[in-house]
């Protein structure tokens, strides 16, 4: 009970001027880590097994489950991808640059370029277990679709697939148990009626994120807490808002305009993602909230502006996870 405890108080739900501890709906991943520390169990040989995603780094949010495995075939499921290198020689497009551009492109845009509610988005979640005898890390890959139309009516799809490595097994928590999967796997589908009671119905997915940066970072700290205040819950809080909305030209300017004045992010070089879409890399390595054991790539088209993904690294060594700096803790590849 001691570690649970102790992963709460980290968590820190309520910080110091955070208002007067006002509710706020939790983001997609900080929701699913408090569904498996409330529906955890432990495994008859009782050892500790902690489950990390990129919040439990960057906020110090962690949940403690069961770990099993079950085959699904011969082949061995895909490893942890290898952090990305960013070309520092290559040219450097600046943030305010991006910003720039993205602005001149939403002046053009047209009534119906606005928002779309849902988002597509290909993930890998570290997973890692402490204690004696600890496995080593692996990695959770799922594409998650979501589709929403304007009479309320929509979709879910969640399937266990690496895009890296086509045909391979993964890994799947699903349920809170690990085991190894096909590749394909559909591990979630939901269809919603139209009407007011069809789809999610969460303030953030009813929530139209404004053009205006000011008016975002509004939104984002009413949603995710104080997210202007720092660097890294500002980047968490963007993950959280693209998990719900697809912004189009006017959004996605906003958006690289509150990037382009958060302190600390710096250019690191064009860079090709594991979809192999070219961008430019922006990197925060300062003090996370957290372990100060992470660092934060955020990488955008820079002819657009447009998010194309986001990675959290180790930068110390952690042992008790059998952990190197520079493994990857998340990455998340968004696409339209």
């Amino acid at each position: 009970m001691s570690d649970e405890l102790d992963l709460l108080r980290a968590a820190n739900p309520a910080p110091e001027g955070a208002g007067p501890w006002r509710d706020r709906p939790l983001h997609a991943r900080a929701e699913r880590g408090l569904n498996r520390l409330l529906h955890s169990r432990r495994t008859k040989r009782a050892r500790r097994r902690l489950v990390l995603r990129a919040e439990a780094a960057v906020l110090a949010l962690g949940a403690v489950l069961a770990f099993t495995f079950s085959d699904a075939g011969a082949a061995k499921a895909v490893a942890v991808p290898v952090a990305l290198a960013p070309r520092a020689g290559a040219h450097s497009v600046s943030l305010d640059e991006v910003a720039r551009r993205a602005e001149a492109r939403a002046r053009t845009a047209g009534a119906a370029d606005g928002p779309r509610r849902g988002s597509h988005l290909q993930s890998w979640y570290l997973s890692m277990e402490a204690g004696p005898g600890a496995a080593p890390p692996v990695t959770v890959p799922e594409e998650r679709i979501t589709r929403w139309r304007a009479d309320g009516s929509g979709s879910e799809l969640v399937v266990a697939t690496d895009p890296r490595h086509p045909g391979r097994p993964v890994i799947d928590d699903t349920g809170g148990s690990w085991r190894t999967v096909n590749d394909g796997k559909v591990l979630h589908r939901k269809s919603y009626p139209a009407g007011p009671a069809g789809g999610r119905r969460g303030l953030a997915a009813r929530t139209k994120p404004p053009a205006d940066p000011e008016a975002l970072r509004e939104m984002l700290a009413a949603l995710y807490g104080d997210s202007g205040a720092r660097t890294p819950q500002l980047l968490l809080a963007l993950s959280s808002l693209r998990q719900e909305w697809t912004p189009g030209p006017r959004e996605t300017a906003a958006v690289v305009r509150l990037l382009a004045d958060a302190e600390g992010l710096r250019p690191a070089g064009a860079v090709t993602d594991r979809l192999g879409r070219r961008g430019q890399a922006y990197v925060y390595d300062g003090p996370d909230g957290g372990m100060n054991a992470t660092r934060q790539m955020v990488i955008l088209d820079p002819r657009s502006g447009q998010l194309l993904g986001s990675e959290v690294t180790f930068t110390k060594d952690l042992p008790d996870f059998r952990i190197k700096a520079g493994e990857v803790l998340s990455y998340e590849a968004w696409m339209p």
